[in-house]
């Protein structure tokens, strides 16, 4: 008997050996030679590396590294604890190779505690070291863009999930004619209102405002167009730019912070709308976020009320003695007075310190404004307009108070909902309000991790429509970069949109070529973040800047039978069908300068997919190392979009793409 265990034993050795000494087909050939090769290198926060991405205290979180098959001598992670501001490492462990045999996989666990972490790796092949983190493989130690592990925070899953639709509702649908605001109904700021016909410029005809100029648009028409909305395009999250009441157009400038305007269809409409929307009768079940203008206040708000719009009150600009003197800061009462950007229209909101009126009446109980949309009317989010300016005192925001803040207002919006989604209107680094420490937004607007790049490589413009035009390879980096900025379950909420209604419009950027809104289309539908389609942006709506960029919405396009209606249909719908392409891992494949080509992967347990953009205005053929992706020699990859079938082959696929065009080849 103990013969039989030791042949058992020998004959698996032998095995093992066997195993371990065969080499693959592969691209680099590795080996023990004190040298780290950075191109087998990869990790990432995805669920094939990291165990538990938004853990709690007591979860212990396994990562893992991936390298070429026999490459390195050992592997640790050195993570920073902020729990006693010290480094501690983590011997790493191999654990297996992939499928293809290429690579290995090396495994550390870090114990769970409260406190947040950030980590790196450092990967030794004998005398040589390669350190890797968010940033990717470098030769010295990183002191910056490490990941992170941030315990009990987490963004909502449903957004994780979601494509969102941006709508301006004047702009987008006329449900109800009886509702319009008409010309010279009323003035604001001198000049009268102006109502236009459904499809005419947005400018504003002499003697009248752009922000007075009025189309009809309401909630009662976002209502009677949520079936294409749904079912159409596949969107399921609908973002309304502010609906509460207020004078302009565009309602950035609120007086009434508890009523939807009765220009929109007021209240009842809105909790219509938002049951409609919910509802899975007419199409999939979505949600609802609100546009919060909580940095400043109109002059007419009642809490101002500089014109006496509410007559039964006293605002802080007729009386110091007024019960809302102190939500605003005056240098000089009535006439000077802090404002957003010099604006006199726009008095800034005083915040104070915790526990004030104002951060009561805004977010700190149960009957304010940004709980009580959520608690009464189910809105299921918030996008925080200027937020970076909220302060105490008249000052400018991005300071420890502005912080202070939003903390609070995360915790009572989470106290209302936990799942509600909460981005900021940011257009650089938003890390200061997106690291958890402390936690405040889940997410910013993506201005400078998607639409800027993404419009320079594509249309050789910035967002405002000035020339600005970068490579494929330095479209990667500045995606890497960006993507560096933050942690992952932010990451994965970040709103990616090819336009808003504070830029220039795609279509105007690219010239009205719908070949490259086609190119766009393809990588927001594929790259990490939330798809944000600015209406009309699927039917490569053209428009400059505002108020041009608000152009109505032309029904006439508003069908499959227009060609990008009917690819970003075909694009959110693959999209919606592959969490890969939602929560998955993003790896770069190829950047091809010269024939514009770029390609990245997204994978996860279940699929592998290779995603293949041609920038250029003719067919290119690109050889992708999609075994980069762990694809098998012999397996098959699908073009989603085309059909076409490709088979891997020394762990390539050949892919010919026509100009402005893309690929989604799916394992």
């Amino acid at each position: 008997m103990a013969k039989k265990v030791i042949y058992s034993l020998l004959a698996c050795c032998l095995l093992y050996f066997l195993l371990q000494s065969v080499q693959p087909n592969v691209v680099h050939a590795s080996s023990n030679d004190n040298n780290v090769e950075w191109n087998g290198l990869f990790s990432d926060q995805g669920p094939l590396y990291d165990s538990a991405l938004e853990p709690t205290c007591s979860t212990a979180i396994t990562l893992s590294m991936r390298t070429f098959h026999q490459d390195i001598t050992s592997a640790n992670i050195k993570y920073y604890d902020t729990a006693d501001s010290s480094f501690h490492w983590v011997p790493m462990s191999w654990s297996n190779n992939d499928a293809t045999m290429r690579f290995d996989i090396w495994k550390g666990t870090i114990p769970a505690s409260c406190s947040i972490k950030y980590y790196r790796f450092q990967i030794n092949d004998g005398t040589a070291t390669a350190w890797y983190n968010a940033a990717g493989p470098s030769s010295s130690e990183p002191s910056s863009s490490d990941f992170y592990i941030l315990p009990n925070f987490s963004t909502p899953q449903w957004a994780k999930n979601a494509v969102m639709y941006q709508i301006f509702p004047d702009r987008f649908y006329n449900g109800n004619t009886s509702n319009d605001v008409q010309t010279n109904q009323y003035s604001y700021l001198g000049y009268p209102t102006e109502h236009k016909a459904w499809g005419s410029s947005p400018v504003a005809d002499s003697g009248y405002s752009n922000s007075t100029v009025f189309f009809g648009g309401d909630l009662q028409g976002v209502d009677q167009k949520l079936s294409y909305i749904k079912n159409t395009l596949g969107a399921n999250t609908i973002y309304l730019n502010p609906i509460f009441t207020s004078p302009s157009n565009h309602k950035y400038d609120t007086q009434d912070y508890n009523n939807v305007d009765p220009s929109l269809g007021g209240n009842a409409a809105f909790s219509q709308l938002v049951s409609d929307i919910h509802s899975s009768s007419n199409g999939p079940a979505g949600h609802v976020v609100l546009d919060g203008v909580f940095n400043h206040t109109g002059t007419w708000d009642q809490w101002f009320n500089e014109y006496n719009t509410y007559p039964g009150v006293t605002g802080a600009y007729q009386s110091q003695s007024s019960p809302y003197y102190h939500y605003y800061t005056f240098q000089q009462w009535p006439n000077q007075y802090s404002t957003f950007l010099g604006y006199s229209s726009l008095p800034k909101l005083d915040y104070g310190s915790s526990g004030s009126a104002v951060r009561n009446a805004i977010y700190g109980t149960t009957s304010s404004i940004a709980q009580n949309w959520i608690r009464q009317y189910g809105v299921d989010g918030w996008r925080l307009d200027a937020a970076q300016y909220a302060d105490a005192g008249g000052n400018n925001g991005s300071d420890s108070t502005d912080h202070q803040i939003w903390q609070e207002f995360r915790n009572g919006v989470k106290s209302a909902n936990s799942n509600a989604l909460i981005f900021g209107e940011y257009w650089g680094n938003a890390n200061a309000w997106t690291n958890g420490s402390p936690s405040q937004w889940d997410s910013a607007t993506n201005y400078d991790g998607f639409t800027q790049p993404v419009s320079e490589w594509i249309t050789g413009q910035d967002y405002n429509g000035n020339a600005a035009s970068i490579g494929v390879s330095q479209l990667d980096s500045w995606l890497h970069g960006t993507r560096a900025n933050y942690p992952t379950p932010v990451q994965e909420v970040m709103p990616n949109f090819l336009s808003s209604h504070d830029i220039t419009r795609f279509g105007q950027r690219a010239g009205g070529d719908i070949w490259k809104t086609y190119l766009a289309a393809f990588i927001q539908m594929t790259y990490v973040g939330l798809p944000t389609v600015y209406y009309g942006d699927e039917y490569g709506m053209q428009g400059g800047a505002d108020p041009d960029d608000r152009r109505t919405f032309d029904w006439s396009q508003g069908s499959t039978s227009n060609s990008a209606v009917a690819l970003f249909q075909k694009l959110i719908s693959i999209r919606n069908s592959y969490p890969a392409l939602r929560t998955g891992s993003f790896i770069t494949l190829a950047t091809d300068d010269a024939n514009k080509i770029y390609s990245f992967g997204r994978m996860d347990q279940t699929n592998r997919i290779a995603v293949v953009l041609n920038n250029d205005t003719t067919t290119h053929t690109e050889t992708i190392p999609v075994y980069q992706l762990s694809v098998t020699d012999g397996s098959q990859l699908t073009d989603k979009v085309s059909g076409q079938v490709y088979t891997v082959q020394n762990g390539q696929v050949t892919v010919s793409v026509q100009g402005h065009y893309g690929a989604i080849l799916v394992q």
